[in-house]
C-alpha cells in the first residue's frame, strides 16, 4: 500500500519558513553581524589581542616565571625574591637575565624560565651601547625610548590600560545615562523637562579645565608594584571621564522610551499590575537598547582618543604608567627617530580602526528597520 504524503503546510511537514520567523530578532541580528567579514573579523582579532593582554606578566617581562635553585623551585611572578638568596651581589630585586646567563654557564644544573620576551615594562636598559633611544633590533623589536625602555613591551601594556579603561568609563557611562534617558522618558512631563535642563547646565563645562583643576588640586602617584589598572590614578581618570560622558546616550535612550512606552505591550503590563521598574527595565529597556549596542563601538574610541590625549598633554596616568599618549609624545619631542613616531602612532590607528570596523558592522546588524516586525 502506498503512503501517502502529506500536505504542504501540514504538522507533519512544518513551514520551514515558520521556523525561520521564530527565531529571535537578537538571533537575527548576531548572524548578520557574522556575515559581515570585516566588522566580525575585526571583533576576533581586538578579542584575541585583548585576552591575551591579559598574560602579559608572563609572556613579556623582566620576572622570571620559575627558577631552580639548589633543588628548590621559587615563583618570582608571585612574590619578590630580593638578589642575595640566588647569591646575586646587587641590592633588591635579583636580576633573572643576568641570573640565567650565569646559571648558563657554570653548567651547575639550576634554571631560569624567563618569558617569551624577557624585558619589563618599565625596565630602563642602561646597559646597552650607547645613549638612548635605541633603534630597533632582534633583541628589542621597536627599539627603546628616551629612558631605555622596550617600546614593544610598553606598547602591549598600554594596549591593555587603554582598551581596559575605554571599556570600564564606557560601561559606567552608559549604566547612568540609560538610567537616566529611562526616567526621563518614562515619567516625562516637568521631570523630563527639569533633567533636560539640569543636563543641559552639566553638558556646559569645559572638560579639559576640570581635569586641569582636580589634576592640580589631586596629584596621581604612582604606586610601585602594583598592577597597571589597580593604581589610583587609573581610577581617578575612570571617574572623570565618567562623569562627562554620559550625557550622549541619555538623549537616545530618552527618545525610545517616550517612543516604546506608547505601545500596547505598556498598556498591557500596566494593566497587568505590574510595577514600575518591571515596566522601565523589563518590558521597556530590552526594546530600547539598539542605539546603546550600535554607539557602544564608537564611545569605546571616542574614550581611547580621550586618554591618549590626556596623557599626551601630561594630564592623564602618571609615570611611569606604560601610555600610548606619552609614547607620543616623546616621538615629538625625537622626531628624528622615526621609531618613536611611527609605532605608537600605527597601535593607536590600527586599534581605532578595528573598533570603528566593529562598529560600523553593529551598527548596520543592529538597524532597527532591517529586522522590524512592524513591516
Amino acid at each position: 500500500m502506498t503512503e501517502r504524503t502529506p500536505p504542504t503546510g501540514s504538522p507533519a511537514t512544518p513551514d520551514a519558513g515558520a521556523a525561520a520567523r521564530s527565531e529571535s530578532i537578537f538571533r537575527r541580528r548576531l548572524r548578520k553581524f557574522r556575515r559581515l567579514k570585516r566588522g566580525y573579523w575585526a571583533f576576533v582579532v581586538i578579542a584575541v589581542a585583548y585576552t591575551v593582554s591579559f598574560f602579559l606578566p608572563v609572556l613579556a617581562n623582566n620576572t622570571a616565571i620559575a627558577v631552580n635553585y639548589g633543588g628548590e623551585y621559587y615563583f618570582p611572578w608571585l612574590r619578590v625574591y630580593q638578589a642575595s638568596e640566588f647569591g646575586q651581589s646587587a641590592v633588591g630585586e635579583a636580576d633573572y637575565r643576568a641570573l640565567d646567563e650565569r646559571f648558563g654557564e657554570d653548567q651547575s644544573g639550576d634554571w631560569v624560565l624567563m618569558p617569551l620576551y624577557p624585558y619589563g615594562p618599565n625596565e630602563s636598559l642602561l646597559d646597552l651601547p650607547g645613549f638612548p633611544p635605541h633603534p630597533p633590533s632582534a633583541e628589542h623589536l621597536f627599539g627603546t625610548d628616551d629612558r631605555g625602555r622596550d617600546v614593544f613591551v610598553r606598547l602591549a601594556y598600554g594596549f591593555n590600560i587603554s582598551l581596559t579603561f575605554a571599556a570600564v568609563v564606557t560601561f559606567i557611562s552608559f549604566v547612568l545615562g540609560v538610567a537616566v534617558g529611562a526616567a526621563l522618558g518614562y515619567v516625562g512631563g516637568k521631570f523630563d523637562l527639569l533633567g533636560q535642563r539640569m543636563i543641559e547646565i552639566w553638558s556646559s563645562l569645559p572638560f579639559l579645565y576640570t581635569i586641569i583643576i582636580v589634576s592640580s588640586i589631586i596629584v596621581p602617584v604612582y604606586v610601585s608594584g602594583r598592577n597597571q589598572l589597580l593604581q589610583p590614578a587609573f581610577w581617578l581618570l575612570v571617574v572623570i571621564l565618567s562623569a562627562f560622558g554620559w550625557m550622549g546616550i541619555t538623549y537616545y535612550v530618552r527618545g525610545e522610551f517616550y517612543r516604546e512606552k506608547a505601545k500596547d505591550y505598556v498598556g498591557a503590563a500596566i494593566a497587568m499590575g505590574a510595577a514600575e521598574p518591571a515596566i522601565m527595565f523589563k518590558h521597556i529597556l530590552p526594546n530600547a537598547l539598539t542605539p546603546v549596542v550600535s554607539f557602544a563601538p564608537f564611545a569605546i574610541v571616542g574614550n581611547i582618543s580621550a586618554l591618549v590625549a590626556l596623557d599626551f598633554l601630561g594630564f592623564g596616568l602618571p609615570a611611569p604608567t606604560p601610555s600610548w599618549g606619552e609614547l607620543i609624545g616623546q616621538g615629538m619631542n625625537n622626531l628624528t627617530k622615526w621609531w618613536l613616531v611611527f609605532y605608537p602612532l600605527g597601535a593607536v590607528f590600527l586599534t581605532l580602526l578595528l573598533v570603528v570596523f566593529i562598529g560600523e558592522a553593529v551598527r548596520e546588524a543592529f538597524d532597527p528597520k532591517e529586522f522590524s516586525r512592524l513591516r
